[in-house]
């Protein structure tokens, strides 16, 4: 028996792919294309470096306390970490602890299958519709838990709260998580049901909307008994979650709304110039309700668009697995870029 036989064996989330070089056109990993708020620039410029000789606020509590005022809670309702994926191991730590299978569907967030394997927690994967919507009866049986991303990834589409009532109404003896990083591109918020349903976790991101995928802050929110427990779990990984800089950069960005508000509709102009563009070429794309769009083409297929457009340095998302590998994820980006894009595919399809 050698040692290696003790390494984990797990099949790792794969993220889209990272060039190491600078002069190319980055279109596969859901980044905000705009840079931050200019008043989250100047908290990181004026942030007193002498202070990093501290640990920061363990529980993050100014923001927490600026999320919770922003979305009319209380800080007891909500909870800081590193980006999302963070925050959602942590619920999957936090809820997850029964002997029943969790239900997520089988085209959504890919990390949820990594998260299960790492922490040996039951699951199912629930199948989709031909046109991946998500059939909410189908999450009417008995289960650990329920993970729904809303609006969903990679496919781009958003539901309404009378879909989110029937998940919650058949599952109100177990957490259901949704997971709402793209929310803020058009789709619907849950936040009015969190007073009607106590097993019901929402979960943030500053990655997208807010143009802070380097930063890493990621939040839930929720009742207080489910947010306690995220702290129980987090306080027993890692005590420390969010860094000084990232604190006070993370309030400098809720309070700049004007800004916020101005980058959202640049992102969805585009989105939806975008869509309609290469809907004239013959792409059948739904109706986005992100910061992405996910499109395939009557004639071509997705790899073959894929690797000649990272031939003109122009990288989107291809996925090599079932049911979803004729299709390409599209990241939003500026004008400038979308009009590379485009040519790009012109050129192709002649």
């Amino acid at each position: 028996m050698s040692w290696k036989d003790n390494l984990i064996k797990i099949e790792p989330y794969v993220a889209g792919e990272q060039p190491n070089k600078t002069d190319f056109i980055k279109m596969n990993a859901n980044e905000n294309p705009y840079p931050p708020s200019p008043e989250a620039i100047k908290a990181i410029n004026n942030f007193d470096g002498a202070n990093l000789k501290k640990y920061p606020s363990a529980n993050a509590v100014e923001l927490v306390k600026t999320i919770a005022e922003y979305h009319g809670l209380k800080p007891e309702n909500v909870f800081a970490g590193n980006g999302t994926d963070d925050v959602l191991s942590l619920c999957f730590r936090a809820f997850f602890n029964s002997k029943k299978p969790i239900l997520f569907p089988d085209i959504t967030y890919s990390f949820n299958t990594v998260w299960c394997e790492i922490l040996g927690i039951p699951y199912e994967q629930i199948r989709v519709d031909a046109d991946f919507n998500i059939n909410p009866e189908d999450y009417k049986r008995a289960n650990g838990g329920v993970v729904i991303a809303n609006p969903n990834a990679p496919t781009s589409i958003g539901r309404d709260l009378d879909f989110l009532r029937i998940i919650l109404d058949n599952n109100r003896n177990c957490v259901v998580i949704v997971d709402e990083a793209y929310v803020d591109f058009g789709g619907i918020t849950a936040i009015p049901l969190l007073e009607e349903y106590d097993n019901l976790v929402i979960t943030r991101t500053f990655s997208k909307s807010r143009s802070m995928a380097g930063m890493r802050i990621g939040y839930a929110m929720g009742s207080k008994d489910a947010i306690a427990a995220i702290y129980a779990a987090k306080d027993s990984v890692n005590s420390y979650p969010v860094d000084s800089v990232a604190q006070k950069a993370g309030i400098a960005s809720i309070k700049d709304e004007k800004y916020f508000r101005e980058t959202i509709a640049r992102v969805i102009k585009t989105r939806e110039n975008l869509t309609e563009k290469m809907r004239e070429m013959g792409f059948k794309i739904p109706d986005s309700s992100t910061n992405f769009i996910f499109a395939s083409h009557e004639k071509y297929t997705a790899k073959e668009i894929f690797e000649y457009l990272k031939s003109r340095d122009i990288y989107v998302r291809w996925f090599n697995k079932p049911r979803i590998d004729n299709y390409l994820r599209i990241s939003i980006g500026t004008d400038e870029e979308t009009e590379a894009l485009l040519n790009a595919l012109k050129e192709y399809i002649k």
